[in-house]
């Protein structure tokens, strides 16, 4: 499977989405940055939008992919793929990930409308809705978004794909971490900071410990967002969700 992960937008969290959503999901994947440099400051394996003839066709040798697409790079490279006529059908999947606020919202109305005059069927858009806050549904956050595609279906739309803002990302960015291995850590981090008496040492131990709990929390909710993503059947095959509560954060001090 080929995963398009595309909005105008910056800022929209395409990145998280393409390394901590989908990838680890998707077996087998080669991470793409259609980018110099992702917004994690990590380099993989970077092309610009200009290289698209090279993609396409590394593409072709490839079974499983996730391209996260810059924002710098989405014109230039939808452009291209108007030129190579037809190659939206290389990729089976464009995700679209999107956030509360109404620039953003515009943006991903802009995108999938280019994505629709490419020949990309509906059932190949989907919404991905990010930065969602606990207790407000989805529904009146991104109204102005769901209010276009109830007129124009150009996408589709499940409300349980959505990703609560979580410290978590700036916590690793800029690192290689994994945030279901995270999650399954089994380091007793309150014990170990009973024993230290170092404040500088107790103070990284207590920011591990704090760092696990999110990725408890966040590593079945992308279980649950990938899930209703509903990509392909066998596709969404085990969940990488760690235990929701460590035996180390139930002991007393």
């Amino acid at each position: 499977m080929k995963i398009a992960v595309i909005n105008f937008s910056g800022n929209v969290g395409k990145t998280t989405v393409a390394r901590h959503l989908l990838l680890p999901r998707v077996p087998g994947a080669e991470l793409i940055a259609v980018e110099s440099v992702n917004a994690d400051g990590e380099t993989n394996k970077a092309v610009r939008g200009r290289q698209f003839a090279a993609l396409q066709e590394y593409l072709q040798i490839i079974d499983n992919a996730v391209v996260d697409i810059g924002a710098s790079n989405v014109d230039e490279l939808l452009n291209l793929m108007q030129l190579y006529c037809g190659s939206h059908e290389d990729f089976d999947c464009f995700i679209v990930p999107t956030v509360p606020p109404l620039k953003q919202q515009q943006d991903t109305i802009a995108t999938v409308i280019e994505l629709s005059r490419l020949g990309v069927p509906p059932e190949r858009v989907k919404l991905v809705f990010n930065m969602t806050e606990a207790g407000i549904p989805v529904e009146d956050t991104f109204y102005l978004l769901l209010a276009f595609l109830a007129e124009q279906p150009l996408a589709s739309v499940n409300t349980a794909c959505r990703m609560r803002s979580n410290d978590i990302y700036a916590r690793i960015r800029g690192t290689k971490a994994d945030l279901a291995t995270l999650a399954r850590d089994e380091t007793d981090y309150k014990a170990l900071i009973i024993k230290s008496r170092d404040p500088n040492e107790k103070l990284a131990l207590a920011q591990k410990l704090a760092t696990r709990r999110l990725a408890c929390w966040v590593v079945p909710e992308h279980d649950a967002c990938f899930a209703a993503l509903g990509l392909v059947q066998g596709l969404e095959a085990q969940p990488i969700s760690g235990p929701s509560t460590r035996q180390s954060d139930r002991q007393s001090p």
